[in-house]
């Protein structure tokens, strides 16, 4: 079973991870945190989540999961907090900030498995929608996305144990919003389960367009394919063409780099590369040929501009994500014909959006 630490103690904990211990230091608003700061709180939630009964009936591994939550859902509190001029305490965006803190602690600093480290920096991320959900502008979409990337009975077990672990006077009105979203949950048929479509395709076209359901049933009309790798430097997407899709045609960015001979950190001559194989695909495209497209495409925003491309052409698109440990993505980018610099990968790395498998038509994880 994987373990954040071994020794549960929590002088321990603070001494081993220096982002417990700068939550010593992080006000939070009185009048929804009158218990004081991220530090006394994450203690609060912490027992709070241990004393649950819907806690203790998960197994070990799920329970490891669910408190390492409690220790790192607040960890960007530190970078997203400020003392606006009434005097009133806020920290927008920190669940967001803290999806990409989480990702690469874990995967960087601490060895996690790949499904364990995105379930848990995905609770981060998620740890207050059970309270939002129905201020969202479509609150069944985004609980079904939601379903897809995280277990919903986990994210509600932590959302009462994060409103418990807290003094505030709402506090009743806060835990019965949790029982509606667990509700919604049941309702929509993914209550501690990802909702199911009737296919891959139904699943891509229900997130992709405005005006379906999750009922609806596409016709498919696809008339090509696109492979669209996505991964870190050095993580083998070379290789993995050379094994398994050698058949293919192919569009490279580093091949383009080569050719014009520029560097994977100027940012304005890559604006040409992307230019110039955005080109060559829709030649592919239009002759209905199949073919791979080899970035990094880390980045959801840079991954759906592609599959909007791709779908504007009735092409389907097979997305794979390909991650190796943290430790072989620096020795096989080091053996790379063009090594991309070390704090260039550490700063992509805490940009990193892992591929969700509602961004395509199907998402593959080589991991």
């Amino acid at each position: 079973m994987w373990q954040l630490a071994k020794d549960k103690h929590w002088d321990f904990l603070v001494e081993q991870f220096d982002w417990l211990k700068d939550m010593e230091a992080v006000p939070q608003d009185p009048r929804h945190h009158a218990e004081g700061n991220v530090d006394v709180h994450t203690q609060m939630v912490l027992k709070e989540l241990l004393s649950l009964s819907e806690f203790q009936k998960l197994d070990e591994q799920a329970k490891e999961i669910l408190g390492v939550v409690a220790l790192m859902h607040d960890i960007e509190k530190r970078s997203t907090t400020v003392i606006e001029a009434d005097g009133s305490i806020t920290s927008k965006n920190h669940a967001k900030r803290g999806e990409f803190t989480v990702r690469e602690i874990l995967y960087c600093d601490i060895e996690t498995p790949f499904f364990i480290r995105e379930q848990i920096a995905k609770l981060v991320r998620y740890h207050g929608l059970p309270l939002w959900i129905f201020e969202k502008s479509d609150p069944q979409k985004t609980l079904l996305q939601v379903s897809l990337e995280v277990n919903t009975e986990w994210l509600t077990i932590f959302a009462k144990a994060d409103v418990l672990g807290r003094i505030c006077e709402d506090q009743s009105e806060l835990l019965y919003r949790i029982e509606l979203f667990k509700e919604l949950c049941i309702e929509n048929d993914c209550w501690g389960k990802p909702k199911a479509f009737y296919s891959n395709l139904a699943k891509f076209e229900y997130f992709m367009k405005e005006d379906k359901q999750p009922n609806y049933q596409p016709f498919d009309d696809y008339k090509s394919e696109v492979i669209l790798l996505s991964g870190l430097p050095g993580v083998g997407k070379d290789t993995y063409i050379r094994k398994y899709l050698k058949d293919y045609k192919i569009v490279s960015l580093d091949d383009i780099r080569r050719e014009l001979k520029i560097s994977p950190t100027d940012s304005k001559g890559n604006g040409k590369v992307v230019q110039l194989a955005k080109e060559q695909a829709k030649k592919y495209l239009r002759n209905e040929t199949p073919f791979v497209w080899n970035a990094t495409n880390i980045t959801r925003q840079m991954r759906e501009q592609l599959i909007d491309m791709f779908t504007t052409y009735k092409a389907r698109t097979t997305l794979i994500y390909l991650e190796v440990p943290f430790t072989v993505q620096n020795r096989q980018n080091q053996s790379r014909e063009s090594i991309v610099p070390p704090m260039a990968v550490r700063k992509m790395i805490s940009k990193l959006e892992i591929p969700q498998i509602w961004e395509a038509n199907e998402v593959i994880y080589v991991v």
